[in-house]
């Protein structure tokens, strides 16, 4: 189905299984992930073909890669209203990636910052780390997505598409949909609770500042407990003022789970103790019922198998269509 028969615009996005996720995740990115698939055709996508550009751990790829499946069902991803698959499930990804390294440049896959920045000073860097970028330009393009949602650090990785997709259409046909880039929508910042002047990050030092989806109640309860602060004890909403980055953090957090503006969850705490308390009570409130909806999941070992695969079938139909086209177009012998 090409974008102009449709109704709604077609959003494609996808999400490494890097490790566990954390409250910075799904108050920043992922919640509206949830939403935005009751406003658009959605198709979410765990990219674990990209994961191996860099060494790892099979068997830690395959775990974080199905935690991660069973925590974007948990919060509320519907198989039945949008689709969410695993990349390598869906052969096509892999198949127009070839073609797309044989669309885009050398000298533009050297100029992406990205491979710059990661293969720096690395003795042994992999092909693929240099040529992801026409994977990620095929990965957008097979679902002929109308929009993906890019951060600062990915703009030059749609520009790659847009232009890959240009050039193919007017050297083969029509078959490319030119994707628009998309502001994603604004999530909730959520800073590291031992270090505020950082967001909250897997990449951190220590996980004392990290709430992560899974974690227990007790160890939540702990976290925001210690949360840094300052020595004030003034509790106001001073976004701007680094020095009340701590308690910027925890209203901003609160607010996120409330709708409720941070200037008026300050002023109904007289001090920080009682912030504290209740924010960690609607912290585990929250997760505590994602956590029931992931031991639903993980109880019964087929069930996520079952979603995946109707996510991969249901994505296969709209990448199988498009892959057809392309090869059509570019010369292929039909088997």
């Amino acid at each position: 189905m090409t974008a102009s028969l449709r109704f709604v615009p077609r959003i494609l996005s996808g999400i490494q299984p890097s490790g566990s996720v954390h409250l910075g995740n799904y108050l920043g990115a992922l919640r509206n992930w949830v939403s935005e698939q009751h406003e658009a055709d959605c198709y979410y996508s765990i990219v674990d073909l990209h994961a191996i550009t860099a060494e790892h751990d099979p068997r830690t790829l395959r775990d974080t890669t199905k935690e991660l499946a069973t925590v974007l069902f948990a919060i509320g991803i519907d198989p039945e209203v949008s689709c969410l698959f695993v990349q390598s499930h869906v052969p096509e990804h892999a198949q127009l990636g070839w073609i797309m390294e044989s669309t885009v440049t050398f000298g533009e896959l050297s100029r992406m910052t990205q491979f710059k920045d990661k293969g720096k000073g690395e003795e042994k860097v992999r092909a693929s780390l240099f040529t992801y970028p026409a994977l990620m330009a095929a990965d957008i393009l097979l679902y002929r997505a109308d929009k993906v949602p890019v951060g600062d650090d990915q703009r030059q990785h749609i520009e790659l598409a847009r232009n890959a997709a240009t050039r193919f259409n007017n050297a083969y046909g029509q078959v490319f949909t030119i994707p628009e880039p998309m502001i994603p929508k604004v999530g909730a910042r959520v800073m590291d609770l031992q270090n505020p002047s950082k967001k909250m990050s897997k990449s951190s030092s220590t996980d004392s500042g990290l709430i992560y989806l899974s974690e227990d109640s007790t160890s939540i309860a702990k976290k925001i407990k210690r949360a840094v602060t300052d020595t004030e004890n003034r509790l106001v909403y001073e976004p701007d003022n680094p020095d009340k980055a701590g308690v910027t953090n925890l209203l901003e957090i609160y607010s996120a789970f409330t709708s409720i503006h941070p200037q008026e969850v300050a002023d109904s705490f007289t001090n920080y103790g009682g912030l504290k308390t209740e924010l960690a009570e609607l912290v585990i409130e929250h997760l505590t019922a994602i956590n029931l909806r992931i031991k639903e999941i993980s109880e019964d070992p087929n069930e996520l198998l079952r979603l995946l695969q109707i996510g991969a079938a249901k994505a296969r139909e709209v990448a199988s269509s498009t892959l057809y086209d392309a090869k059509n177009a570019i010369g292929f012998l039909a088997p």
